[in-house]
């Protein structure tokens, strides 16, 4: 039977993986596994794995790299005990020659002796902290998917892989915008603090209502539109680099690890 959100968001990570390794839930994963990284997905080719890393290197913010598979190798053995990168994602995006071709669930099928996994740091792990300092996050709240934008802010190109900033966007009230930045200054392997705040035509967004990633989501009267960099960014770095195949994470639909979100190191022992 299929679970839903509100079910599953007072259940364990790892009951919460475990439903989403069986096929029962797809949807968004905001709000879950608390207190635990997230984090962002992107698996390619090793031929292409060295100038991928390069990438993230030279865009530590929208790009936080938090854990790299072996090659071949699809168990994340960093980031949890019995993290199988193939099944434990609830979404995955299927790209072909750099064009979206499908959306699955399960990846086993398409998984190849020469890819290597990367993930990469999400938003949605300073989500839990903003949620304890008392802010409401509008998304979480609703069941929807954070509005993501690609950015007029051009990425540091490295081999074939760059193209332009994707940012989240959340409605943060105007007399707590300090206090917000503060918050998520301490997660720099979630971003960290925003790249923006206020009017969106500065980073080429031109309807604040039409994201291209995500849901709507309102900006209320006394709350200000507050832009972070995004790890859906290396999907737009992988649509420019036009790779016969690549795979990542349908955004929203995040990895849950075993790391805790304020964790100093990324790192687990195997």
């Amino acid at each position: 039977m299929k679970q839903d959100f509100n079910t599953l968001k007072s259940q364990s990570t790892q009951a919460v993986r475990a439903q989403i390794r069986a096929c029962l839930y797809d949807g968004h994963t905001a709000g879950l596994g608390k207190n635990m990284l997230q984090a962002n997905l992107a698996i390619l080719p090793e031929s292409h794995a060295l100038d991928f890393m390069r990438y993230c290197q030279r865009n530590p913010k929208p790009c936080p790299l938090v854990g790299v598979s072996d090659t071949g190798n699809p168990m994340m053995t960093t980031l949890g005990r019995d993290i199988d990168i193939r099944t434990d994602i609830p979404a995955y995006y299927v790209y072909r020659d750099g064009v979206r071709a499908e959306t699955v669930t399960d990846i086993t099928d398409l998984w190849q002796e020469d890819f290597v996994a990367f993930a990469l740091g999400c938003s949605f792990t300073f989500e839990h902290a903003l949620e304890r300092a008392g802010f409401e996050v509008w998304h979480i709240t609703h069941n929807t998917t954070v509005p993501m934008f690609a950015s007029n802010i051009q990425t540091v190109p490295a081999g074939p892989f760059g193209g332009a900033t994707v940012v989240s966007m959340r409605a943060i009230p105007d007399a707590r915008i300090d206090e917000v930045i503060a918050i998520s200054r301490q997660f720099p392997m979630a971003h960290g603090a925003p790249v923006h705040v206020g009017d969106p035509a500065k980073l080429g967004i031109s309807d604040i209502m039409a994201p291209d990633w995500g849901d709507p989501a309102p900006v209320p009267a006394g709350t200000t539109p507050v832009f972070w960099a995004c790890g859906v960014t290396p999907q737009v770095a992988i649509m420019q680099a036009r790779l016969p195949l690549c795979i990542t994470h349908k955004p929203g639909a995040m990895l849950i690890t075993d790391v805790a979100d304020d964790a100093e190191t990324t790192i687990l022992n195997p």
